[in-house]
């Protein structure tokens, strides 16, 4: 079963929803919302990655995360933590959350290895090759799929050799880091090429600027939710282990049919 992760972020400025849950009590009760409408995971972040997005204190991360985790774990809610501070990792580690969801696979934090090693919580290890401020600059490739995959082999292997275990990875071809529309939709296209790795693939492709691209005059952010949970859906159909989306109820429904047609399949 594909797992849904309800993105929350908690902060000012993410390119979809800053600014919108930057209360603590807000943010839960779009958290309790998200679960009501299907979520299984909530993944909590507190410093945007859009492209240009300026570095955020850790003091300051930890201020907007930590509250919010607390809350959720209290009320039986899984919990991801999406950071590439390891002190924050490990703050909302110690708070309750499960996972780690590091868009840079934990190359932006060198200690970040050792608490993910230490905690023994599940890591999401995806593509990345440079911050938000100069990750377009990086979007160069000769096979994109060949390097997409053998970089997060290699960083998985990396991991492999310093403890951690690969039960505990997830891996991430990170949409839209270093990446353009049509590297997006070439590694989307050859999603069997990651799953040849043997480890859970996390897809979060919800309301990037890519899926506008294939609308006439482009598309607004609510706008490019249908699009999304096709995506979701698409990807589910495929085997990947968990999609991370702002629409939980549209990619519940859309995940919903997957499954009926494969069951139908199955009888």
């Amino acid at each position: 079963m594909t797992r849904i992760l309800g993105i929350l972020n908690v902060t000012p400025d993410s390119f979809s929803d800053g600014g919108l849950w930057r209360d603590r009590d807000a943010a839960v009760r779009h958290a309790v919302g998200m679960v009501a409408r299907g979520a299984d995971i909530v993944d909590v972040g507190g410093e945007s990655t859009r492209p240009g997005a300026a570095r955020v204190a850790i003091s300051e991360e930890q201020r907007r995360v930590l509250p919010v985790v607390r809350e959720l774990v209290a009320r039986g809610i899984t919990v991801s933590i999406d950071t590439m501070n390891a002190a924050t990792a490990a703050a909302a580690l110690e708070a309750g959350a499960e996972i780690v969801n590091d868009v840079s696979g934990g190359r932006s934090d060198p200690e970040m290895d050792d608490v993910v090693r230490e905690s023994g919580a599940r890591f999401v290890v995806m593509h990345w090759r440079g911050h938000s401020d100069s990750m377009n600059e990086r979007a160069r490739y000769k096979d994109v799929v060949g390097e997409v995959v053998g970089e997060i082999e290699y960083r998985v292997a990396e991991l492999i050799v310093k403890g951690v275990s690969p039960e505990k990875l997830i891996v991430d071809p990170g949409l839209g880091f270093a990446k353009n529309g049509e590297h997006n939709w070439t590694v989307l296209g050859h999603l069997d090429r990651l799953q040849k790795l043997g480890l859970p693939v996390l897809i979060g492709a919800s309301r990037k600027r890519f899926i506008s691209e294939l609308m006439p005059g482009g598309a607004q952010l609510g706008e490019r939710d249908f699009a999304s949970a096709v995506i979701a859906a698409l990807a589910a159909h495929n085997g990947v282990w968990g999609v991370r989306v702002h629409d939980v109820s549209g990619t519940r429904a859309a995940l919903n049919v997957t499954d009926a047609w494969d069951g139908g399949r199955a009888r």
